[in-house]
């Protein structure tokens, strides 16, 4: 799993390694998850990433099904880890030079622990479910999202 350094990805390795799963971790550099894929798919196992591209974990899953190999794909909501307040998470041409006084940023739904959404997680991979959706406050903006597509092929097609 990529992020296995700390919150959400740390809870996981944890829980998974209590439960006697074979647990490869990486952290920051996406081009591991690929190395893992691979390594996953010689021996077998489950993978695990984190991405805002779930396009690409949906074609994964679909590319690893030959394989016996099933894809999680996590969609957190509010989640109590420090990913925020992190610097490793932006690039430094990306920093502000002055920090900024702002008011904190209200999230939607109820804050989880980690180790909740790790245990989420984990009763999905056994139900070899593809999605992971851990507050059911976002089903609303799910729906929303949907209309968005459902509309964008109608006027596509017209």
């Amino acid at each position: 799993m990529t992020g296995g350094a700390s919150g959400i990805g740390r809870a996981m390795a944890e829980l998974f390694a209590r439960e006697r799963a074979k647990v490869v971790l990486a952290d920051i550099d996406e081009r591991a998850l690929a190395a893992v894929v691979e390594s996953i798919r010689t021996r077998g196992g489950e993978a695990l990433g984190v991405t805002t591209d779930v396009t690409s974990l949906e074609t994964l899953a679909k590319d690893l099904r030959p394989y016996r190999i099933g894809v999680s794909v996590l969609c957190p909501m509010g989640v109590a880890t420090q990913i925020r307040e992190s610097a490793r998470n932006r690039p430094p041409d990306l920093a502000n030079e002055a920090p900024s006084v702002s008011e904190p940023v209200e999230l939607m739904g109820r804050t989880l622990a980690p180790a909740a959404v790790a245990e989420m997680v984990l009763a999905a991979i056994r139900a070899n479910r593809l999605y992971v959706i851990t507050h059911e406050e976002a089903l609303e903006a799910l729906r929303r999202r949907h209309e968005r597509l459902e509309q964008a092929l109608l006027e596509t097609k017209a």
